[in-house]
């Protein structure tokens, strides 16, 4: 199994790599079936356009792309025309009763006021898990199914059927 992390652009860091690029000589140095059994690719970017363009960018050829960096999960987990599955944010593990797994009142205080006061600290309540759950073809290295994945006390709990 290969697993990258690719780094998104948009509203982040434009001095990146391209992350099409990067993905691309990815899978030419270790294509799908040839010499692994499954791709994933955690594009961590702040653009939901910019991980969904990747997602179609690799579908048919990585067995996933899950995104990464805003902390919130998403409701878009399908499987591609190609085969290739998505989701545009998996969302955090962590306190969700929080500004990003931060103590809420230093965030809070900087929007309200426009000044640091003091460092963030993590916050501590307890924490939820999320991610996603993929099925993957043995025959083809491609996405059969897809779901999300949630357990804490934040958010609606939910756990792929087929892992039941």
């Amino acid at each position: 199994m290969l697993v990258a992390n690719i780094m998104g652009r948009v509203f982040m860091h434009p001095e990146l790599d391209d992350p099409f690029k990067a993905g691309e000589d990815i899978l030419a140095a270790c294509q799908l079936k040839d010499q692994v059994d499954a791709v994933i690719f955690d594009f961590h970017a702040e653009a939901t356009s910019e991980k969904q363009a990747f997602g179609h960018f690799v579908d048919g050829r990585a067995s996933l792309v899950v995104g990464t960096h805003t902390h919130v999960p998403t409701a878009d987990c399908q499987i591609l025309n190609g085969g290739t599955a998505y989701m545009s944010d998996a969302g955090m593990c962590g306190d969700y009763d929080s500004s990003l797994g931060m103590d809420k009142e230093e965030p809070l205080s900087r929007f309200v006021s426009k000044m640091n006061k003091s460092r963030f600290e993590a916050a501590t309540g307890p924490a939820t898990i999320c991610g996603v759950g993929v099925e993957i073809s043995d025959a083809t290295g491609l996405a059969e199914k897809i779901a999300p994945l949630r357990l804490g006390p934040r958010l609606s709990e939910t756990v792929p059927e087929f892992w039941l």
